[in-house]
C-alpha cells in the first residue's frame, strides 16, 4: 500500500520526463506515481510508461491534468511535481513530518538551476516572498491530504495562476507548511527570456490576475513572454 502520490503534469516533455522519473525510483515503494499527460506528440508515452505506476491521457491543462491524477490517486497524501523538478533528499519524511502538524498542505523552497547567477536571486525572492504571503508556486512542489484537496475542490481550472488560486483556497482551512529544503528546478525559461524581463513579466501577470484579468489571456501572454 503507498502512502504518498506524486503527480506529474506532462506536455511534450520527452527532453527530460525519463530523468525525472528515474529520480524517482529509489522512493517506488512508498509512492504511486502518476503522469497525467495533456495530448504530446512526441514520445513523451513511451518513455514514461516503464516508469510509472498509471499513465493517464487528458485533455491540455495544468490544473485539470492534475486533478485528474488526483482522482485516481489511492493515497492521503498528494505531491504535484513539476516534470522539470527534482525532491530533494528525504523528501517524504519531510512532507510526512510537517502534515503531522496542524498543517494540512505546504511546499519546498525552491532553486532555480541554470547558468545566470541571477537565477539564485530569484529563487531568494520567490521563496521569501512565498513564506510571508503564504502563496506556493508550482515549482517549490505543492503537497497536501487527499481530504482538504477534497474539501477545496481541488485545483481551480483555469489557464494560468492554478497555483494562486489554489494556495488562496488552501490558506482558509490552514497555513502553509514552507520547508526550507530546496527542491531543484529548470531555469530554462528564465534564461530564454531573460531573467530580468521574465521577473517583470511575472510580476505583471499576477498583478493582473490580482485585478481580475482573464486567465486564457494571462497564459497568451506567458506563452509569449509579452509584459505588454
Amino acid at each position: 500500500m503507498f502512502e504518498y502520490s506524486i503527480i506529474i503534469p506532462t506536455l511534450n516533455e520527452s527532453a527530460g520526463i525519463k530523468k525525472c522519473l528515474l529520480a524517482l525510483q529509489g522512493i517506488r515503494s512508498q509512492c504511486q506515481l502518476i503522469v497525467v499527460d495533456g495530448g504530446s506528440v512526441d514520445n513523451t508515452k513511451e518513455l514514461c510508461l516503464p516508469l510509472v505506476d498509471q499513465f493517464i491521457s487528458s485533455a491540455k491543462g495544468r490544473a485539470i491534468q492534475m486533478n485528474l491524477g488526483a482522482e485516481q490517486a489511492s493515497t492521503e497524501v498528494l505531491i504535484f511535481l513539476h516534470a522539470d523538478t527534482y525532491l530533494p533528499e528525504g523528501a517524504l519524511q519531510l512532507i510526512k513530518k510537517s502534515l503531522e502538524s496542524e498543517e494540512q498542505w505546504g511546499r519546498f523552497d525552491m532553486q532555480l538551476m541554470g547558468e545566470s547567477p541571477m537565477l539564485e536571486v530569484v529563487s531568494f525572492m520567490m521563496n521569501w516572498r512565498s513564506r510571508l504571503s503564504g502563496i506556493a508556486t508550482g515549482d517549490q512542489v505543492m503537497f497536501m491530504t487527499q481530504s482538504v484537496y477534497t474539501r477545496v475542490g481541488g485545483f481551480p481550472e483555469i489557464s494560468l495562476m492554478e497555483d494562486i488560486a489554489m494556495s488562496k483556497r488552501l490558506k482558509k482551512i490552514s497555513a502553509c507548511a514552507c520547508l526550507s529544503e530546496n527542491v531543484k528546478s529548470s531555469g530554462r525559461r528564465w534564461e530564454e527570456f531573460g531573467v530580468w524581463r521574465t521577473i517583470i513579466l511575472m510580476w505583471s501577470l499576477r498583478l493582473r490576475f490580482f485585478f481580475g484579468a482573464s486567465p486564457e489571456y494571462l497564459a497568451q501572454r506567458y506563452r509569449e513572454g509579452k509584459i505588454i
